[in-house]
């Protein structure tokens, strides 16, 4: 790599709220990690931290929630961010003068997404909490920009903080007109997917922003700075610089020292990018292009390297996917002298289905497994190209949680085809597996027309969820399928779900309260169980415990370790 001292400029990268707070930032940290040794000096902020923000979030969702009947909330975490993301974006795009279209539509939008009306008077509560958010935001962006008085302002984005982005983009043209605004982020893997109408029209709506960056941002922002894209353009993606992706094995390790660690219970690192699956839902291989990893060895010494910069010992891996290294990586943490743990996202598949290699997992510090086992039906299984089966299901999670790692499992309800008899035997499958389940957290099928592994195949089924009059304050559509199960239907069994769940005491946890009920659970369950997430919370006294666990039984493997992977 080479460096040069020719490029001075500032850059000053933020993810502003809402971002779920489980990690800090690794997309602005690994950004600031590449470009510092090119020259440029780059300073990240994490507005997610901010209590007044906070505050904010928690007073919309506790008015939102407190309207939705018990029974028809579902997975309110979830659906309530869709109803706060589209109500934020027609909250800065609407005319005040025009409140009646600006009201029917958040009334819309609410009874799409819990089948619930609200009376103009509690449209008009969570307008005036947007209203005090967007002010405060204001406050701080215009306070933040004074103070780091940057050439380059890089907003990460995603689906949470868009309406927020926007807000800050306009804000940033209107008092700094000579600071570039270049927007990156994981948005482009869905709602505004590369060949999206969404795209297009977001594309008209703001020339407040000089340059969007499409997929794997490093060497794009990289030729951007450095004047090696075309001035007359604005959007680009990795197709416009030959598909030259990060050489992740030369990578930097994310550069965290300029946020609040402490508001965090994991750091945040990856060992590889992309995935080697194509499930028919996902973006991931269309975001990211070619699946690459790192070695065993390198992801331990980045593990060391940042448990020593800032003593934390758990770590959320974020590939797509943990299989084709999550055996090596246990071998080398255990030939270490402190202990690391490490949650992600893993396939139920063979190679989790071998006791042999959980009980290896477990020594190793894995804490805990993100599966997404979507479907409790072989055919809806098939549909999704997931490729495993009921067996691998059953024995990967039996071993997993007699290991006492933590499973949390992610469902997808309503896909293209999914039949009553279908969503039967997922409702039978979690009732049988209720006891090695730490966590479901379910979501309704989502369909995108561009950036899904089959999104040209439901294309032609496709229709507008919201007005077609609604896009001008919405920006960004929402689409749904005419395709049994049909949204009502796809919600309903998602609070047929949430409702057996709850019965059968298996949580989906998402306050540090609800995860301590969750993590005391665990631990009557299973006698192996990991360390409760509170137990990380005193750096000054390591935990090693993972090293010393012990099988509690021989367990039967029931499948043929032979793995295949072909990674």
């Amino acid at each position: 790599m080479n460096s040069s001292s020719n490029h001075r400029e500032k850059i000053l990268l933020v993810l502003l709220p809402f971002w779920e707070p489980q990690i800090p930032p690794l997309g602005i940290t690994s950004l600031k990690a590449f470009l510092g040794p090119y020259g440029f000096r780059v300073r990240c902020v994490d507005a997610n931290v901010v209590d007044t923000f906070i505050q904010h979030h928690i007073r919309y969702f506790s008015c939102l929630q407190g309207w939705i009947p018990a029974e028809q909330q579902g997975n309110f975490p979830n659906i309530g961010q869709d109803v706060f993301r589209n109500q934020a974006m027609a909250h800065i795009h609407h005319d005040r003068q025009a409140g009646g279209p600006y009201r029917e539509l958040v009334q819309d939008i609410v009874y799409k997404n819990f089948y619930t009306e609200i009376t103009d008077t509690q449209v008009q509560r969570l307008s005036d909490i947007l209203d005090a958010y967007f002010a405060d935001l204001e406050a701080y962006l215009l306070a933040l920009l004074a103070e780091q008085k940057p050439d380059v302002l890089g907003l990460s984005v995603f689906r949470g903080n868009l309406a927020s982005a926007m807000f800050a983009f306009r804000l940033a043209r209107q008092y700094y007109p000579g600071i570039k605004n270049v927007m990156g982020g994981a948005v482009f893997a869905g709602e505004l997917a590369v060949g999206s109408e969404n795209l297009e029209h977001f594309l008209e709506v703001t020339p407040y922003i000089d340059v969007l960056l499409a997929g794997e941002g490093e060497n794009l922002f990289l030729k951007y700075l450095q004047g090696e894209l075309p001035a007359d353009r604005r959007l680009f993606t990795l197709e416009d610089i030959g598909k030259q992706t990060v050489d992740i094995k030369g990578a930097a390790i994310p550069d965290f020292s300029d946020l609040a660690l402490e508001f965090y219970p994991n750091l945040a690192l990856y060992a590889s990018r992309s995935c080697p699956f194509e499930c028919s839902f996902c973006t991931e291989t269309v975001y990211w292009g070619n699946y690459r990893k790192k070695g065993a060895p390198q992801v331990v010494q980045e593990m060391k390297v940042l448990h020593r910069e800032h003593r934390s010992q758990l770590f959320l891996l974020c590939d797509s996917l943990l299989n084709p290294i999550v055996s090596d990586l246990s071998r080398e943490l255990l030939g270490e002298d402190v202990s690391l743990y490490w949650d992600g996202y893993l396939r139920a598949d063979r190679q989790a289905a071998d006791p042999d290699n959980t009980y290896l997992w477990r020594r190793g510090g894995l804490y805990r497994t993100r599966l997404g086992i979507e479907s409790g039906s072989p055919h809806v299984l098939e549909l999704m190209g997931k490729k495993t089966n009921l067996d691998e299901i059953k024995a990967a999670l039996a071993n997993l949680a007699e290991a006492g790692i933590k499973t949390t499992t992610y469902w997808v309800l309503g896909h293209p085809g999914e039949t009553e008899e279908d969503f039967l035997q997922t409702l039978d499958l979690v009732s049988e597996l209720r006891d090695s389940i730490y966590e479901a957290w379910c979501s309704p099928f989502n369909y995108y027309p561009a950036g899904q592994v089959a999104s040209d195949r439901w294309r032609q089924h496709s229709r507008l969820l919201y007005p077609p009059g609604a896009w001008d304050m919405l920006v960004v559509q929402t689409w749904t399928l005419d395709l049994e199960p049909l949204r009502p239907e796809a919600l309903a069994r998602m609070n047929r779900f949430m409702s057996l769940c709850k019965a059968l005491g298996i949580p989906n946890p998402y306050s540090i309260v609800e995860f301590n009920q969750a993590d005391d659970r665990w631990k009557r369950l299973h006698r192996n169980a990991v360390p409760a997430l509170v137990e990380f919370s005193q750096p000054e006294k390591p935990l090693d415990e993972n090293k010393r666990v012990k099988r509690l039984v021989l367990a039967e493997k029931k499948l043929d370790n032979t793995v295949d992977f072909n990674f």
